[in-house]
């Protein structure tokens, strides 16, 4: 008995030992990064109000969404990070939150508030996933593009009414789906938008090199371009597995050839796949030049009293 005893106590001193460490406030690796990171981003998980209008009544959801800002009170430029949509159904949700960390802190440094929401059925956001775009051969990508352009203005709205947004100084960033969403939000005319970054927008690709209906997806930019205002940067890349240089060239020719503003960049084959240029911290060195010169030209870092 005299031995148990020992050995428990023997067992229990490294236990111990951490929870004093913790009372006293002593962090391990993992404890500091985060704390690095909110020390550095104030970063803080929130719930976005959306409402919906439908023939059934009024439909309500919250959106899980992911804010990091500067220190201080503002009133800061709003960037809004829209994400794309994974081939597999299932990792919509099991993926969880967007986080973006690399990439916001990059827009944080330049004095920007940063907010990533996540649409309706991805990650712990209400409702079911309203993005589809039917079957591959009678594709609806228009449509689709709407649906997330409703969300993303929810976001928008909501984040324009903190008291530490300027909500005159707004700009869009969105990847893949989150690119195409951010081009259909854009010719709808929201206030305060002041400019569009897509990266690799797209929609209809259910497998590598593969796409849909290529004719319907530059048939609905060509409809937004037709009623957008605001200038667009779209960043592409030579080896994306979801698009083709090819047809990346033509969405652009058919947006602008409609009216809309778009400067368009091809950049070179990156890793494995150039879909994921934005998503990949190495991916930033090739992008944040371009991305800073599409910040100066639009002035959106210069208060609206100043311009």
């Amino acid at each position: 008995m005299l031995i148990r005893h020992g050995f428990l106590k023997f067992k229990c001193i490294p236990m111990l030992f951490f929870l004093v460490l913790y009372a006293c406030g002593i962090e391990t690796e993992d404890h500091k990064r985060v704390s690095r990171a909110k020390s550095t981003l104030n970063e803080e998980v929130i719930r976005i109000p959306m409402t919906i209008k439908r023939p059934s009544g009024m439909q309500k959801f919250l959106l899980e969404a992911t804010v990091y800002r500067p220190d201080g009170q503002g009133p800061f430029p709003l960037v809004v990070l829209n994400h794309g949509s994974p081939r597999d159904p299932e990792k919509r949700r099991r993926k969880g939150r967007a986080r973006f960390e690399a990439q916001s802190r990059e827009f944080i440094k330049r004095g920007f508030v940063v907010a990533i929401p996540m649409r309706r059925g991805y990650a712990n956001s209400d409702g079911e996933f309203a993005e589809s775009y039917g079957k591959c051969n009678n594709a609806h990508f228009y449509k689709a593009g709407m649906e997330t352009a409703r969300d993303i203005l929810a976001a928008i709205r909501f984040m324009q009414s903190q008291p530490y947004v300027d909500a005159s100084r707004v700009l869009l960033i969105g990847q893949s789906a989150g690119g195409f969403g951010s081009l259909a939000l854009a010719s709808q005319e929201v206030e305060g938008l002041l400019g569009v970054i897509n990266f690799a927008g797209v929609r209809g690709s259910p497998r590598p090199f593969k796409n849909c209906s290529p004719n319907r997806l530059i048939k609905a930019v060509e409809k937004y371009g037709q009623t957008t205002k605001v200038p667009t940067l779209w960043i592409y890349s030579e080896n994306d597995s979801y698009i083709p240089p090819s047809l990346a060239r033509e969405m652009h020719d058919a947006y602008t050839e409609a009216g809309g503003k778009a400067r368009f960049v091809m950049l070179p084959p990156f890793e494995k796949d150039g879909h994921f240029i934005f998503h990949r911290k190495s991916g930033i060195p090739l992008w944040i030049k371009i991305v800073e010169d599409f910040i100066k030209e639009i002035e959106i870092l210069s208060p609206a009293n100043e311009k």
